[in-house]
């Protein structure tokens, strides 16, 4: 995780060199700015002086910091991130700290983005006291939006986490299913018998065991590909999203793609890797002969001589996937094949 921090006075400074030093420890990395000229001339070496405007470093840092930390008012604070706050789901956490280190205020990114559990820490480390508004929390409820982020879950549906989190301060139920394992308490007011009309399932395919159901996806299905020398990216993710869709896959439950390591250049591949922003792995022909399958390959004795293994596809998906049952077999088109794998997934409901 990486941090902004910006002060204003001098006492300021001292809370932000506090503040890099303190997350540090904690892993988050902290850059830190002081805006105020009169008191730039002893700066100690966790504080650098910033020569731009207030705008342009907030700019800055929502493209690329997890986490600002304003030390000032929340004015500023405010006025600051207006132009530029989009979405609960990519905005960063933003937290205010007044110059005397009194209050640490979760302002934006409560849940999603982590803001809470960051103003705690903050106000650990600063001797503040913690200011944090959300309902559910000021509540002590279950935070579906919160727990997906903790736990890296695609959600599919802001409006249906919206009502979840009303249903849930006004003391209803709430149901939840899940597909994986489930370790931990669950929450009272979770129902896990599928007997309220509104819930969330975690599930990479798009079950919906409530009427109104939002989708909690984790990133949790392999891909394994086999294509022709010079197949076009386009070409592949055609028949990719094609098979997620009669599948009822999320596209945002692929974590990872494999083949064999003859594809390891394989252009078309690697750019719906980048696209899709995962890994793309690849294996010898000899490591992929190790996969094991419940109900057998599909194998080509073609491919076999071409390759030394009968199948690529369904033997990388399982083998990335570290598992032996396929989530969808082989299928082919235009000289391409796809098959996919889920991972063993353990849902923890305790952080």
């Amino acid at each position: 995780m990486k941090a902004g921090i910006i002060c204003f006075t001098e006492h300021g400074v001292l809370l932000a060199e506090q503040l890099v030093n303190g997350l540090a420890a904690h892993g988050i990395l902290c850059e830190a700015w002081l805006k105020k000229k009169e008191y730039r001339s002893a700066l100690p070496v966790e504080v650098a002086f910033l020569e731009g405007t207030l705008s342009e470093w907030t700019a800055e840092q929502f493209r690329s910091k997890d986490l600002l930390i304003f030390i000032g008012s929340t004015g500023i604070a405010v006025r600051s991130i207006a132009p530029y706050v989009q979405s609960k789901k990519t905005d960063p956490a933003v937290i205010v700290v007044d110059e005397q280190g009194r209050h640490a205020i979760s302002l934006l990114s409560g849940h999603i983005g982590g803001a809470n559990e960051l103003t705690l820490l903050v106000a650990e480390l600063t001797g503040a006291e913690p200011v944090i508004t959300t309902a559910t929390d000021l509540h002590g409820k279950f935070a579906v939006d919160a727990f997906a982020a903790r736990r890296n879950l695609y959600m599919d549906s802001m409006p249906a986490a919206k009502e979840i989190a009303a249903a849930l301060v006004d003391n209803l139920k709430v149901g939840m299913w899940s597909a994986f394992p489930v370790t931990g308490v669950i929450p009272p007011e979770l129902d896990t018998e599928g007997e309220e009309p509104l819930g969330f399932s975690i599930d990479v395919q798009k079950t919906s065991p409530f009427e109104k159901t939002l989708h909690l996806v984790p990133k949790a299905v392999v891909l394994g590909i086999g294509c022709k020398r010079g197949t076009e990216r386009a070409v592949i993710q055609e028949l990719v999203e094609e098979v997620l869709e009669i599948n009822g896959i999320f596209r945002e439950s692929i974590c990872k793609i494999a083949s064999i390591d003859l594809k390891k250049d394989e252009t078309g591949i690697l750019e719906l890797a980048e696209s899709y922003q995962v890994p793309f792995l690849t294996y010898p022909a000899e490591e992929l002969k190790k996969a094991v399958c419940e109900d057998g390959f599909a194998e080509s004795a073609f491919v076999e001589s071409v390759t030394g293994v009968g199948n690529i596809c369904e033997r990388s998906a399982l083998l990335a996937a570290g598992v032996q049952k396929l989530l969808i077999p082989k299928t082919a088109r235009n000289g391409v094949t796809v098959a996919a794998a889920v991972m063993d997934l353990t849902i923890c409901m305790e952080d």
